[in-house]
């Protein structure tokens, strides 16, 4: 094998994604995803510090497309606004060429409880992300967490639903979708009556 291959990393994640859903995560070393992608364990260990790598690698990239887009957003953009910023660009990611790899990921981390676990470390290190880039715009607390954590709950209530196999929309347009349905509902805390 050459010192460089193209398109390694990409190859060790579709390799991966295929013994994982073929043989079960735990069943899986690193060695078996380069081999199955042609590629060294060394190469591996290059892209990757390991299997898990594979499922949440995008972590600190996310949490940085996200803060970016809430600081540049507009002076005059709310903090809801911010937060729409950040979800709409999330589709540099989730755009239809990765919707089958997602799916894969999605049934990969629900048949396993600490990929489950990470999951949710992940969107936490998400919010907390939000959150952070809300206070630089100068936005108070309990604002910027309460806001932060409906973009946390949109996000993966849109990641969700585009990940689900009987899905034909975007991303965008669920996202859209999911934080109004949030934004509705926060507003309607404050008029309901109680029931009784």
């Amino acid at each position: 094998m050459g010192r460089w291959e193209p398109n390694a990393r990409e190859r060790l994640e579709r390799s991966a994604l295929e013994l994982f859903l073929q043989q079960g995560y735990e069943s899986t070393t690193a060695a078996e995803i380069a081999e199955r992608a042609g590629l060294a364990k060394s190469t591996f260990f290059r892209h990757f510090t390991d299997k898990r790598e594979v499922l949440f690698g995008g972590q600190e990239a996310l949490n940085r497309l996200f803060a970016d887009a809430i600081t540049g957003a507009p002076g005059s953009a709310t903090p809801l606004d911010a937060i729409r910023a950040a979800l709409e660009s999330a589709v540099r990611i989730f755009s239809p060429e990765r919707h089958v790899w997602v799916r894969q990921r999605k049934v990969v981390i629900t048949g396993n409880s600490d990929l489950l676990e990470r999951e949710l470390l992940k969107l936490a290190s998400l919010t907390a992300a939000m959150a952070d880039a809300l206070r630089k715009r100068g936005v108070t607390d309990p604002t910027a967490s309460l806001a932060a954590e409906l973009g946390r709950l949109a996000f993966h209530n849109a990641y969700a639903r585009w990940a689900d196999p009987a899905n034909q929309r975007d991303y965008l347009e669920i996202a859209h979708q999911e934080l109004d349905e949030l934004r509705a509902a926060t507003a309607a805390l404050g008029q309901e009556p109680p029931a009784g």
